[in-house]
């Protein structure tokens, strides 16, 4: 199973994490943020990835912190996961030369409607981190959630994840159908993308 658990600490937040790629979607997300959970809660039940965040940040400042940390410590779950089978993006998790060469779909791409807005993801889980987001916002917050930190979030899990991930608002109105169209559009994404292949799908014979 591709499985993994990190914590991390700072003076701003308090964060643990566990995935399970090979899981069924099975959530249990707590950060405070409760328009963050319910988008963490999707990105689980429709990746298939099982998710598990507790997370204890400095919310009487505002969600920063605890949104980008997050997006670190499941991106570096993620990618501790991946390694079990032969890929890192931090030497010293895994002894990648006791590994075979990882064999995944490596990509994966979602257009997700939801009501008036359509998002669209296209990602590549190939240890060059990118973000190339675009989608505008109509209002400041979702909730509790201030709509500029999907952003965030989505910048901080790609980079430690080790994902080329592109990002756009098709189009849409309402903010929180915006946001988690692409949240949805993400998780079908890696559910293609984290796929067993036959073959490695590298040219330079390894991610």
């Amino acid at each position: 199973m591709r499985k993994a658990e990190i914590s991390r600490k700072t003076n701003e937040t308090d964060i643990t994490v566990s995935v399970n790629i090979d899981g069924g979607g099975v959530s249990d997300i707590l950060t405070g943020i409760g328009f963050f959970d319910h988008m963490l809660t999707a990105l689980s039940k429709h990746s298939g990835i099982d998710i598990a965040v507790k997370a204890a940040g400095d919310l009487n400042v505002d969600a920063h912190h605890t949104v980008e940390d997050t997006g670190i410590v499941l991106g570096q779950a993620f990618a501790k996961a991946l390694a079990e089978t032969g890929i890192t993006n931090e030497p010293g998790w895994v002894d990648i030369t006791k590994k075979p060469p990882i064999k995944i779909a490596r990509y994966g791409s979602a257009f997700i409607p939801m009501d008036e807005a359509l998002g669209f993801c296209s990602l590549d889980i190939s240890n060059r981190p990118y973000l190339v987001f675009d989608a505008d916002f109509n209002s400041e917050r979702c909730g509790d959630f201030d709509c500029f930190l999907a952003e965030e979030f989505f910048r901080s899990f790609a980079f430690n994840a080790g994902i080329t991930l592109h990002l756009k608002k098709m189009y849409g109105k309402n903010d929180h159908h915006v946001i988690e169209a692409l949240f949805k559009a993400l998780a079908y994404s890696l559910k293609a993308a984290v796929k067993p292949s036959d073959t490695l799908l590298s040219t330079k014979g390894v991610l």
